[in-house]
């Protein structure tokens, strides 16, 4: 059926006028910036998305890894997957100290060679002291222990270390040589 009577103008909309809960772009006077890395907030501001996980690292061995009988060794991870921030010396100190301070996770899982029996910690440190520590008890075949905790971080002192113990009566093997038989990581959480 054909309209019938005068055309209607056009009227700009208002809040008011807006019944069907959408608005367009126009109508919007959002402070902030506008860009890839932002959202438009509930406020109508614009407000950045997420964050990052920065600093981060991963590293891993090299070769095996000698440990010596019940006495705490820091293990030498000598192998960076990724350093995202340069926070990781793998060649001195072999420790994680970010320059940003937060949450941090940390992991450190370590791959011990089989042998008879014997008792096996994995531990994390800061600033030198245990703040993780998982046992595992090797019945003769290799042993995997895994060790993970969540700790912050002031971001300029603090650091981190992975140490292992073992009681085998001799020197033991942690398995190196590739990223996944031993390794050593953390990230900082976005909160």
């Amino acid at each position: 059926m054909p309209f019938i009577g005068n055309k209607p103008t056009a009227v700009p909309l208002t809040g008011a006028d807006i019944q069907d809960g959408t608005i367009g772009i126009a109508d919007l006077s959002a402070t902030g910036t506008k860009d890839s890395t932002t959202f438009l907030r509930g406020d109508n501001t614009f407000a950045s998305a997420g964050g990052n996980n920065r600093p981060a690292f991963h590293a891993y061995l090299s070769s095996d890894f000698t440990i010596p009988n019940s006495t705490n060794t820091k293990v030498q991870f000598n192998v960076e997957t990724f350093d995202t921030d340069n926070c990781y010396d793998n060649s001195t100190n072999y420790r994680f100290t970010p320059n940003v301070a937060g949450k941090y996770y940390v992991y450190f899982h370590t791959l011990v060679e089989s042998g008879n029996t014997f008792d096996i910690y994995a531990k994390i440190n800061k600033n030198g002291s245990g703040i993780a520590e998982v046992p595992a008890y090797n019945n003769g075949s290799a042993e995997g222990v895994n060790c993970f905790t969540t700790i912050d971080m002031n971001g300029t002192t603090d650091y981190l270390e992975a140490y292992v113990w073992q009681n085998f009566g001799a020197s033991k093997n942690i398995a190196g040589s590739s990223p996944w038989k031993s390794r050593f990581g953390a990230y900082k959480i976005i909160t």
